[in-house]
Formats: C-alpha cells, sequence, structure tokens
C-alpha cells in the first residue's frame, strides 16, 4: 500500500505515492534525485542526512518521507542563491572546512541551523551545536572556523 504525499523541495512541489515506511532522505536521493543529503548510518549519529524541514534542520535518515506530507524542506542544493554560494558553503570553502566532502552538506545545514538561534558563536557554541555532525577526516578545526568566518559574513548583511 501506497500513501500520497505533497513535499516542497528546494522551492519545487513534488507529489509522489511513497511506501509508509520509506525513509525521507532516500525519498530526497531516490526519488526525485538530490544527492547533497547522505546515507551514512541510518540511525541520526553522523548527521550527514541533515536538512531543512519546515525552518529547522532536522535528520532526513530517521524522518519516515509521510511525516514530511505539507511541508517545505530545503536541502544543500537549495541553501545557496541561484548561481552563487551561501555564505557557509564559501567559508568552508575558504577555511578548508571540508576534505572528503560526504559529510559537508549535513555539516553546513546544521550550522546554518546553529546560525540561526545564535548568530554570533563562540568557538565552543559551535563544537556543541555540531555535535550531532561527525566528519571522519578533519580535526573540526577549519570546520570551526569556517562557521565562525560565515557567521561574520552573515552577520555583516544584516
Amino acid at each position: 500500500m501506497k500513501v500520497s504525499v505533497e513535499i516542497t523541495v528546494n522551492g519545487k512541489v513534488h507529489c509522489q505515492d511513497v511506501e509508509p515506511r520509506q525513509l525521507l532522505v532516500h525519498f530526497i536521493r531516490d526519488t526525485i534525485g538530490l544527492t547533497g543529503a547522505k546515507v551514512g548510518c541510518d540511525t541520526s549519529q553522523c548527521g550527514a542526512c541533515t536538512i531543512i524541514m519546515d525552518g529547522v534542520a532536522v535528520k532526513s535518515c530517521t524522518t519516515l518521507a509521510v511525516q514530511a506530507d505539507g511541508a517545505s524542506i530545503t536541502t544543500i542544493e537549495g541553501l545557496a542563491p541561484k548561481g552563487g554560494l551561501h555564505p557557509l558553503q564559501e567559508a568552508f570553502w575558504n577555511k578548508h572546512g571540508l576534505q572528503c566532502g560526504f559529510c559537508t552538506p549535513g555539516m553546513i545545514i546544521a550550522a546554518n541551523e546553529l546560525l540561526r538561534v545564535n548568530p554570533a558563536p563562540s568557538p565552543e557554541e559551535i563544537r556543541h551545536g555540531l555535535e550531532g555532525n561527525m566528519c571522519r577526516c578533519t580535526g573540526y578545526v577549519n570546520i570551526v572556523r569556517a562557521v565562525q568566518e560565515a557567521a561574520s559574513v552573515i552577520g555583516g548583511q544584516s
């Protein structure tokens, strides 16, 4: 038995029939073809699947597609303005806040959530705000620097 869902992803409405048990991350990746959110653990431990749903960062590997029915979702592909990079994406590039890139989309979405609620976080607050996201390549130093740079850029745009 399938269930109809209507989910707006990056401004585009997607009406699909889905299995009631289909995870949102699989809907995003396999049904609509956006591969920025990654499946890293299926237990919400790594954060590679983090997306924004109705304005709040959520882990899409533990959210069902049917739970997102009627929701508005932003993935890493929809975070930046057309033809450019979001300040967080730019800062991760500038400060070498990524290595293999697997965790980067989820890390950027989580950092975006952090800066939404705390526009000027300290390094300790950044580390705490990103606790739900794991990077297996870096020591997090450059990730913290990237979030600090983005905070200064975003704060200066107000």
